[in-house]
């Protein structure tokens, strides 16, 4: 019989499921991959032995849970922490500290439901801990290099080609920029991080010792880059992606335009589908209005409505080129440019996709080393 666990690497490393008996309003805060919420106890039932403890004492409490907690209710829950036991006999169960909430679920499967599932000792606190001594240890020890490049050089796209690339964007489920808002929401702050870790930790033992991450400013849409890892990304060698203008028009209009329209078409349906990302692109281009200024705005505005009409009259997307062209070219170059002369200095390497993959490529082989281990 499997017993208690405190072998945090692991369960993070093999994927394992995790069952979270937390209320529900602490798991939207932040929790980890492959988990389900699973509570003990509702939200509001949380509340009432917490208000119960502070002025009544633990006693008291814990009465009170097991009458919230009884009948239907309990008959209710414990069958679906059976269903999630049986369905994954390899997972494992917490709560915030791995105290008493977990204990409870853990007693009432083995003595109600005749399994023996067991918990994770220092619950979410202790796993929490782990996954930022994670990030912490691997940027003290770890190498970086920042790939820059104009917009739409395809950084994204290069560092999903290489095996020690960390997708910010993708842990933030946004593209970076006032036009990267996906279809759906962005992860909780703690789970953008604690899914970065994850990845540090699993790319860590698998022999990486260098990382590439794409230039980003502190913020990715609602998410912040950690303090340590954006602070680091202001000295850190950098990569310098180029490509030539037509081919940068071409990628944001697929990854702007084509596949953002498929994403809210695939999520609401043709008709609403096309509403929606007509209105996502215009509400886009007015985040900048200020800093385009107002006539720009106003032109810039007038050809992504045309783009529009044409888009949805035939489903013809070639009209957009003509904003992207002129958005790149008064607005997205000349702050790019300006980026890059400040920061010529740390500028390593330049070149186009080819290139910039093989440089990182070797840099990433010679300095690969052993697995940390529980270092890591």
């Amino acid at each position: 019989m499997r017993g208690d666990t405190s072998n945090y690497r692991d369960l993070f490393l093999g994927d394992v499921p995790m069952m979270d008996a937390r209320a529900p309003i602490e798991f939207r805060k932040g929790a980890f991959p492959h988990t389900v919420n699973l509570p003990l106890m509702t939200d509001s039932e949380r509340q009432k032995v917490g208000t119960c403890y502070t002025q009544q004492g633990e006693a008291a409490a814990i009465a009170l849970g097991h009458r919230l907690v009884s009948g239907q209710v309990k008959a209710e829950r414990l069958a679906a922490w059976a269903d999630f036991a049986r369905a994954h006999p390899d997972g494992y169960l917490y709560c915030f500290r791995g105290g008493l909430r977990s204990q409870i679920v853990q007693t009432w499967l083995r003595e109600e439901a005749g399994i023996a599932y067991p918990r994770v000792i220092g619950g979410y606190k202790a796993l929490r801990g782990f996954l930022l001594d994670t990030l912490d240890r691997a940027l003290a020890e770890c190498g970086f290099v920042v790939l820059g490049g104009m917009t739409g050089t395809g950084k994204t796209d290069v560092l999903a080609q290489l095996a020690h690339g960390l997708d910010l964007e993708g842990h933030a489920h946004h593209r970076g920029s006032s036009f990267g808002k996906r279809v759906t929401g962005q992860p909780a702050q703690i789970d953008f991080e604690n899914g970065l870790a994850v990845d540090i930790l699993k790319k860590r033992h698998a022999g990486h010792a260098h990382f590439v991450v794409e230039d980003e400013g502190q913020a990715i849409g609602a998410c912040s880059v950690p303090v340590g890892l954006h602070q680091g990304m202001q000295r850190y060698p950098l990569v310098w992606l180029e490509d030539s203008f037509e081919n940068r028009v071409r990628r944001i209009l697929r990854d702007y335009v084509v596949n953002l329209g498929a994403e809210f078409v695939a999520e609401h349906g043709h008709e609403q589908g096309q509403l929606l990302f007509a209105q996502r692109l215009r509400q886009s281009l007015d985040k900048i209005q200020k800093r385009l200024g107002g006539l720009r705005h106003q032109q810039l505005a007038a050809i992504m409505d045309a783009a529009l009409a044409e888009q949805a009259r035939g489903g013809g997307v070639e009209g957009h080129r003509a904003w992207i062209e002129a958005l790149l070219t008064s607005y997205y170059d000349p702050m790019y440019r300006h980026q890059r002369e400040s920061k010529a200095g740390r500028i390593v390497f330049s070149g186009d996709e080819a290139a910039v993959l093989e440089y990182l490529r070797r840099a990433s082989t010679m300095a690969r080393r052993p697995d940390p281990g529980t270092s890591a």
